[in-house]
């Protein structure tokens, strides 16, 4: 016979698959806006505006199911972790925005890619895409190998920096692909934080990928 906390549990887990797969959308309309030179910025704040609250009323869930019904360990830890997860998710659009934000602001001419961002972009992508799929399928392996890539991703990053100090690129062209490299591998260290939450959700080890 089903708990009624398992009928919580439910709706929690999905309330933050829901939030994952958003996110995951909203930075990918980020990223294509960005390489293709068009302004995202409504369609980014549309889902942000979905998005963001869904973290309160995933955190107002997770309080009313320990309230209502004190679960045990293995279930507190996976209510924890979603609150921490949804967190996470949040910063992934907050990101997007500022991703979106930063292209318009400094003209959209003005922003075109250069450089290794294209190639930051797609471990970036595919580090979001891993960590919504890890998660939906309680997969420890997969969500470890985001660490390798968070790794790939500090090193493109850091000789990225050196490649704009060596340029003679315009200012508001570098300017603007360093701030979205720069959210580019913070998005890539939330990835992590999300791959360390699904294997504390399944083993009950705490863990660091970074």
């Amino acid at each position: 016979m089903s708990r009624l906390l398992d009928v919580g549990l439910e709706q929690l887990t999905a309330l933050v698959y829901r939030m994952g797969e958003v996110a995951e959308k909203t930075i990918d309309i980020s990223i294509k806006g960005f390489m293709e030179g068009k302004d995202v910025t409504r369609e980014v704040q549309e889902l942000s505006e979905f998005l963001v609250p869904r973290t309160v009323e995933i955190e107002d869930k997770a309080f009313e199911l320990i309230v209502k019904y004190q679960p045990v360990a293995s279930d507190l830890r996976i209510i924890n972790s979603y609150m921490k997860i949804a967190y996470d998710f949040e910063r992934y659009v907050r990101y997007a925005w500022d991703i979106s934000f930063t292209h318009k602001k400094l003209g959209l001419n003005n922003c075109a890619a250069w450089g290794s961002i294209e190639q930051l972009m797609e471990k970036v992508s595919e580090m979001v895409n891993k960590s919504v799929k890890a998660l939906k399928h309680h997969d420890v392996e997969l969500a470890k190998t985001l660490a390798e890539t968070e790794k790939e991703v500090d090193k493109i990053f850091f000789n990225y920096i050196d490649q704009l100090a060596a340029s003679t690129t315009e200012t508001k062209r570098a300017m603007c692909n360093l701030l979205v490299a720069r959210f580019l591998e913070r998005i890539a260290d939330h990835t992590t934080y999300i791959a360390e939450a699904i294997v504390y959700i399944d083993t009950g080890e705490k863990t660091t990928l970074r």
